[in-house]
C-alpha cells in the first residue's frame, strides 16, 4: 500500500482526502490511500516518517516553513521562497517541493487585465510566499500587508483609497474568513475598492468569504482559492509519480 496524506494542525477539514480517493477510482488504480495526519508540534514529523513510511506528503498550515529543516532536500522554487507544500519521500530520502506557486499561478492568469501591475498580499505566512513569487512571476509587484510595520510592507492601518487605487489585485492569505469563523474578513478599506480590482482569497470555504463578498459589493472581481487546491493537489501527484509508479 502506497501512502499519502496531509500534515499540518489542526486538520479537522479537509479537501485533499476525498479529493485523492476520487482521483485514484478516476484512474483506475489500486494499492493507494491518502490520509490526514494532525501533528500538533512540527517535532513529531520524524517519528511519522519512521511510523507510517508515506510515499509523498502534503503540508499545510502551521508547517509549511517548519518542516524545511526537517527535509534531506529542496525543489529549487521550495528552496528560493522559504515553504514547503509538497514532500517526496525516494530512496528514505525527502525532497520538498512548493505547488502553490503553480496553482495560484495558473488560476489566476485567466482574471488579468492590462491594468493588474501591482497586488496587495494580506497575510505573511508560508502560503503568502508562493502567492508573491508567483505574482512577481508574472510581472506583478506585490506588496504585503501586515499587522505590524516594516520595511516594504504596509499595515493595515496605512491603508487608504490612494494606496488602493494603484494596488488593483488583493490577496488573502490569511485564514479568516474560513468556516466556521464566516463572519470575519481583513480590515481593508472596502469603500475603495473598484471594478477595476481584483480579490482572489485562497480561502474555498464557504465559496464567497465575507472579503469576496465585500469586493463583489463593490463591483471587483473575485475568485476564491479552489481552482488553486485542485491545480496544486494534481501538481504534487504528478511529482509522487513521475517516477512511472502508477
Amino acid at each position: 500500500m502506497k501512502k499519502l496524506g496531509l500534515i499540518g494542525f489542526p486538520l479537522s477539514h479537509s479537501f485533499s482526502p476525498g479529493y485523492f480517493k476520487k482521483k485514484f477510482e478516476t484512474l483506475g488504480i489500486e494499492g493507494w490511500q491518502y490520509g490526514l495526519y494532525p501533528l500538533d508540534k512540527i517535532d513529531a514529523f520524524c517519528a511519522l516518517m519512521e511510523d507510517e513510511k508515506p510515499f509523498g506528503i502534503n503540508v499545510t498550515i502551521p508547517y509549511k516553513e517548519q518542516v524545511i529543516p526537517f527535509l534531506d532536500e529542496l525543489d529549487k522554487e521550495a528552496a528560493e521562497i522559504g515553504a514547503v507544500n509538497t514532500i517526496k519521500i525516494s530512496n528514505q530520502k525527502t525532497k520538498g517541493f512548493n505547488t502553490d506557486i503553480y496553482g495560484f499561478e495558473k488560476s489566476i492568469e485567466p482574471l488579468l487585465k492590462n491594468h493588474h501591475k501591482n497586488a496587495l498580499i494580506l497575510g505573511s505566512g508560508g502560503a503568502s510566499k508562493a502567492v508573491e513569487y508567483a505574482l512577481k512571476k508574472m510581472g506583478i509587484a506585490p506588496t504585503f500587508v501586515s499587522r505590524t510595520a516594516g520595511k516594504g510592507k504596509f499595515t493595515y492601518e496605512d491603508l487608504n483609497a490612494e494606496i488602493l487605487e494603484n494596488q488593483t489585485i488583493i490577496v488573502n492569505t490569511t485564514p479568516l474568513g474560513m468556516s466556521p469563523n464566516i463572519d470575519a474578513c481583513s480590515a481593508i478599506p472596502y469603500n475603495a475598492i473598484t471594478p477595476h480590482h481584483l480579490l482572489y482569497d485562497l480561502v474555498y470555504n464557504p465559496t464567497e468569504t465575507l472579503f469576496l463578498k465585500k469586493g463583489k459589493q463593490q463591483g471587483a472581481a473575485i475568485k476564491n482559492g479552489y481552482e488553486m487546491l485542485c491545480l496544486q493537489a494534481d501538481k504534487s501527484w504528478e511529482i509522487w509519480t513521475e517516477d512511472g509508479l502508477i
